[in-house]
């Protein structure tokens, strides 16, 4: 933490272990989020996160990020926080689109952060799995944030083993789940990792646009891609199955990351139309399921079929 967030915190007093990280999130919501609370989460956002915040009794207020860059408007940021608000979520780099939150994007977080005296809960876990001059920047870093609640499981190896740390800073009343990554694999080990996967990422890129979806955002981070479908494919969940059945890929509709009847500023259908047209893919597979996968989905666009599902 100190080398590479430049945080002290005390490994005799400040660290817990959980299951994953889905437990140390969890566990978190449950232990600051009382019946009531207001939560801000970012929209489209991790199911996961909806589900701990209902089971605790608090309140989930979305905030949309605009498409297609995925913007965060500081303006509806700050209109999403009212008395009752008790903490946000940050997830960064983000799942399912792929971006990686600016400093510039923190600071109006934390700032917002300091203003109502609510906590910060960042979900880290795609922290090295940054591509080209993008870099994952901790929201606990920054000198504006006095609370967070911040969740750093290490990818790959570790998220095997399902260990995951988390900090507790008191002075700053700072909770953090972070686990130390360096103390079990080199840096270099991560550096390789980072090459690895944004050569995965453009040649899903590359397959899927030529074939005729739409990317409107090539990830920053992470390990998956947001794409939109192709302009002459009707939406159905036909064309899911299709895709499975017919080419054995399987992609997760992206209406299930979005939230617009919780949303602070609910959209009109016509408006909200374009949450029904993504998918998410992930790229976590190896260079030969990838280019299994690629050839099977070539052979299906020759045929014609899913296009016109």
């Amino acid at each position: 933490m100190k080398k590479m967030h430049d945080l002290d915190v005390n490994p005799l007093t400040d660290i817990a272990i959980c299951c994953g990280k889905t437990e140390a999130f969890a566990a978190a919501i449950f232990a600051v989020i009382d019946p009531g609370d207001e939560v801000v989460l970012f929209d489209p956002s991790y199911e996961t996160y909806e589900g701990c915040i209902t089971m605790a009794g608090g309140v989930p207020v979305y905030v949309a990020l605009d498409p297609p860059q995925w913007t965060l408007c500081p303006g509806k940021l700050l209109k999403s926080f009212t008395g009752r608000t008790k903490a946000i979520v940050l997830n960064s780099p983000h799942n399912p689109t792929g971006k990686v939150f600016s400093k510039e994007e923190l600071e109006v977080i934390a700032e917002a952060c300091c203003r109502w005296d609510c906590l910060a809960i960042t979900d880290e876990v795609y922290e090295h799995i940054t591509f080209g001059d993008k870099k994952h920047i901790s929201l606990a870093s920054l000198q504006e944030c006095k609370r967070e609640l911040s969740s750093h499981p290490t990818c790959l190896k570790l998220l095997v083993l399902q260990y995951l740390v988390g900090e507790l800073d008191g002075l700053l009343l700072q909770l953090l789940l972070h686990l130390q990554s360096e103390t079990f694999i080199p840096p270099e080990y991560f550096e390789g990792l980072k090459k690895e996967y944004e050569f995965k990422r453009d040649f899903i890129v590359k397959v899927l646009t030529s074939i005729g979806f739409q990317i409107h955002f090539k990830p920053q981070g992470s390990i998956f891609l947001f794409a939109e479908l192709p302009k002459n494919c009707l939406l159905s969940d036909n064309m899911f199955k299709e895709l499975i059945k017919e080419a054995g890929v399987v992609a997760v509709p992206g209406c299930g990351f979005f939230h617009t009847k919780l949303s602070m500023e609910p959209l009109s259908e016509a408006s909200s139309s374009y949450q029904k047209r993504y998918v998410r893919f992930a790229f976590c597979k190896s260079i030969a399921t990838l280019a299994a996968a690629a050839q099977k989905l070539s052979d299906l666009k020759n045929a014609t079929r899913y296009e016109h599902s």
